[in-house]
């Protein structure tokens, strides 16, 4: 009996990994189909795809047409390695055994159009393959700027069994907020992967809109990990809130390294809403300071936590004194007020309540060429 129950268990912990590892291989063909049509490679297009694969395209001249792959990569004939300015983008995967479904997002930020591609793929000879693309498009403002957003694979507060995790409110309105002004949002945790979210309120508008938002979940699902991530590709990296923020995120060297090559290295903002400050109480600087020395911080008060309760007796440290500690100093308003701390290229904010300002405050400063300039 023993023997079985081992068995039951060994291929219960086994089937996850086997399908995180055709997901990985699923994900290398659809990257070698935007890569190689991004920068005209017809050699990584002819890997992604199946040799007898069909596009079913249409257009308001020629309607629906069925084309060869053949045909399909003559369009990228020219210009070998350049870069044509596509922009694409993983939106989804579903698989099950030798078949997956996917989708991917393409800008042309040079013409505001956003093309959506449906492909079915199909493992042949241990490879996956692409079979069939179909794509429609639309008018969009949406750019290759990006938005990092970091969020913690903690479910429980600490050692103990008390669910923890990201605040979904704050999730959303910065998200929306980005979204809304063009730029894409990425998620990178500490482990990558699915991520605990709280704070759900079926009732919300905002939250409906997105909790039932396929793509969207698909990516808080599959958060990057850090190695995954090129600073270089973001403008701005905002830390999420939620009980969960208190725990992996702060001491993780990794995630440390991405923020601040992001500030230092590419001149970009760095940003935080509510308990997501913890992420960067021990953020320094090259020159071994810490970034909030001498700078005002906003987050949530230690005032305002119940200091009797179980989750508040799980928390690391306390971010008001680990930030006054590191010579920052604590800004904050009365409760469930919107507040925001603006230093340089440094902006924080209280609670979900301050979460659009804090994006809003973003994007102004990206958007005007603020960025670097030193506000007291």
């Amino acid at each position: 009996m023993y023997r079985y129950l081992f068995l039951i268990l060994q291929l219960t912990l086994s089937n996850p990994l086997f399908s995180q590892h055709e997901e990985r291989q699923i994900k290398e063909s659809l990257l070698n189909y935007i890569e190689g049509t991004s920068y005209n490679r017809r050699a990584l297009i002819d890997k992604a795809f199946y040799s007898e694969a069909n596009l079913y395209l249409e257009n308001q001249e020629k309607g629906m047409r069925v084309v060869p792959v053949d045909t399909y990569m003559d369009w990228f004939k020219s210009n070998q390695g350049q870069f044509n300015g596509r922009v694409g983008n993983i939106l989804s995967i579903d698989h099950f055994n030798t078949i997956a479904t996917a989708k991917a997002e393409i800008l042309i930020p040079a013409k505001n159009l956003r093309f959506v591609d449906m492909f079915l793929l199909k493992k042949i000879d241990n490879e996956w393959k692409i079979v069939s693309k179909s794509a429609s498009s639309e008018s969009s403002n949406l750019t290759e700027d990006r938005v990092l957003f970091v969020v913690s694979n903690a479910h429980f507060y600490g050692n103990s069994e008390l669910p923890a995790g990201n605040s979904f409110s704050e999730i959303v309105i910065a998200y929306n907020t980005f979204k809304e002004a063009g730029y894409n949002v990425d998620f990178v945790s500490p482990k990558g992967g699915s991520i605990p979210i709280a704070y759900i309120n079926t009732s919300n508008d905002m939250h409906k809109q997105y909790l039932y938002d396929l793509d969207f979940m698909y990516k808080l699902k599959h958060t990057k990990s850090p190695k995954e991530v090129l600073p270089e590709n973001y403008k701005a990296i905002q830390y999420i809130g939620g009980g969960s923020a208190m725990f992996g995120v702060p001491e993780n060297e990794e995630v440390q390294k991405i923020a601040m090559s992001i500030y230092e290295d590419h001149n970009g903002i760095i940003s935080s809403v509510c308990h997501g400050t913890a992420g960067i109480v021990n953020l320094r600087t090259k020159d071994g300071e810490y970034l909030v020395k001498g700078k005002n911080v906003n987050g949530y008060p230690d005032v305002y936590e119940r200091h009797d309760a179980e989750y508040y007796k799980e928390f690391p440290f306390n971010i008001q004194k680990t930030i006054e500690k590191h010579g920052g100093a604590f800004k904050f308003s009365p409760r469930n007020t919107e507040h925001v701390e603006i230093h340089g290229n440094l902006v924080t904010g209280q609670n979900y309540l301050s979460s659009r300002a804090v994006a809003l405050e973003i994007i102004r400063k990206l958007k005007t060429g603020n960025v670097g300039a030193l506000e007291e």
